[in-house]
């Protein structure tokens, strides 16, 4: 192999060797935990109505290298018991590539998020919807759709769980890409959704210039210290009116979750998911709502 090439190539390898370790990390992690089932009914219902106590649809929006069945196995389930018309979709897809999402452009995956919120919308005949989303689809991407996309007149709030909202270093292999000429490149053309959300990219410019937030839209940004793939973790904040801001070992100290269990199935951060939509009855979250003492 030309040496030239050599660096593309084990980057490349490692791209689909994280990404491998994402889905059997996610489904090991799921099995291990009691109670963390695939909602078999109720979710995705769209013959659902919200009621009094809960009057908002509640949309799910996965991660990078995800998809909603496997992201959401846990919380989905964990919401509808609560008495939440719960959504998700799959976004992102790229051709020939099955089971791993939120991998295409984030604009046309906004789009994509655009028309699955309408049609919650009109199937719930509501006129908001709450966005629950992991990573990506808790940051940059609903963004987009909040800001460029009319969103935020159809979105009541946003509540990210580890979210991308000004770009990564990923622990360095972001710098790794960009002293490496030409592989933010291939990064962009392989994965465009993950050249997108390193720190300076196009993206992250256009989406961040003139303010964090949308008026009329509450945020809320739930966080751990310990996460290795959206880094330094406080580029996971929003500043701005209506925004919180929330890191779980703030929460329970004995909280070791990183980015991937932090949303697939740690119970201190879906407390403080259902804290955020039902702040009138919000409680206390502690270490007691993972099972941690």
């Amino acid at each position: 192999m030309p040496k030239s090439k050599r660096p593309f190539r084990i980057f490349a390898s490692a791209l689909s060797a994280l990404a491998l370790a994402l889905s059997l990390g996610t489904a090991s992690a799921a099995a291990a935990t009691p109670g963390a089932t695939v909602v078999s009914s109720g979710w995705n219902n769209y013959s659902c109505r919200p009621s009094t106590a809960h009057p908002r649809p509640v949309v799910l929006v996965h991660g990078t290298f995800e998809n909603a069945a496997q992201n959401w196995a846990v919380l989905a389930p964990y919401l509808v018991k609560r008495g939440y018309c719960v959504f998700s979709l799959d976004y992102g897809q790229l051709p020939g590539v099955p089971f791993f999402h939120g991998l295409g452009p984030m604009a046309k995956s906004a789009g994509q998020l655009s028309a699955f919120v309408d049609k919650v919308r009109t199937a719930t005949g509501t006129e908001k919807v709450d966005i629950v989303g992991h990573s990506q689809g808790g940051g940059a991407m609903p963004r987009y759709y909040l800001k460029f996309l009319g969103g935020a007149a159809k979105v009541n709030q946003l509540v990210g769980i580890a979210p991308s909202h000004h770009g990564t270093t990923t622990s360095g292999l972001g710098s790794l890409v960009s002293a490496i000429p030409g592989a933010r490149k291939v990064v962009g053309a392989l994965v465009p959704a993950a050249e997108e959300q390193l720190i300076g990219s196009e993206f992250m410019r256009k989406l961040n210039a003139g303010g964090d937030t949308e008026p009329g839209v509450r945020y809320t940004n739930i966080v751990t210290k310990y996460d290795e793939v959206v880094t330094p973790y406080k580029t996971q904040f929003l500043s701005g009116p209506d925004v919180r801001n929330v890191v779980v070992q703030d929460l329970c100290r004995f909280d070791i979750s990183e980015h991937l269990l932090v949303g697939t199935v740690d119970g201190v951060a879906f407390h403080e998911v259902a804290n955020a939509l039902d702040p009138a009855h919000a409680t206390p979250t502690t270490c007691a709502a993972a099972g941690l003492r």
